[in-house]
């Protein structure tokens, strides 16, 4: 399997490597006869630990992890104000927010290279081969567009209580990489990122 962040091994404790010596003296501590050997004793430990770390990813849910401090856009901004805030906030994606904070759409970095006519959109350097190919700006299209102009939409949302495993999954499935948390009526209570899942990840040891 991957390894963690860290180099340890999925259903490994993160940060710590098991040796043949720990076993044997985990052994010891318990009274009475073992009539088991230290592999095996290994391999229930790392069993038990990869049960426990499957329980805890159905457990932790997006308002754990979510950024409630969200920086959000109307649909009425200009695309050069959503830039300029994502920028300024160091963001790769915004939330597109009605009054009311109904999530209507979102917006990435991904929307804008598309609506720019770079082709194959993947990251900034599609940008910058795009600028050196050209006579001019690639932007120059989309420099009077708004938010709903060049927004994904409808936006992919989860409650709340939406489990870590459920979203990690959704992100797969789905191509995307943050996901919008809302309450029943669709108002915007955070955003769960692959950054925040990263942090979880890391933090409580779940899964890798």
């Amino acid at each position: 399997m991957p390894g963690a962040a860290d180099g340890t091994e999925c259903g490994a404790a993160p940060g710590i490597d098991l040796k043949e010596e720990d076993i044997l003296e985990a052994m010891r501590a318990i009274p009475g006869y073992l009539d088991i050997t230290p592999g095996d004793f290994k391999e229930v430990y790392r069993l038990a630990f990869q049960h426990a770390l499957e329980r805890l990813s159905r457990a932790v849910t997006a308002a754990e992890i979510m950024t409630a401090d969200v920086v959000a856009v109307k649909p009425d901004t200009p695309v050069a104000d959503v830039a300029a805030a994502m920028g300024q906030h160091g963001v790769s994606g915004v939330p597109v927010v009605e009054a009311d904070h109904r999530v209507v759409g979102v917006i990435s970095e991904k929307d804008f290279l598309s609506h720019m006519g770079v082709s194959e959109p993947r990251n900034f350097m599609s940008l910058v081969a795009g600028c050196l190919r050209t006579k001019g700006c690639v932007a120059l299209p989309i420099k009077r567009s708004l938010a709903k102009d060049i927004m994904s939409a409808p936006a992919v949302t989860v409650s709340p209580e939406t489990t870590v495993s459920t979203i990690a999954a959704l992100f797969t499935d789905r191509g995307i990489n943050r996901v919008a948390v809302t309450d029943p009526e669709g108002r915007l209570l955070g955003l769960v990122s692959r950054g925040d899942i990263v942090k979880a990840t890391m933090g409580r040891g779940l899964p890798c």
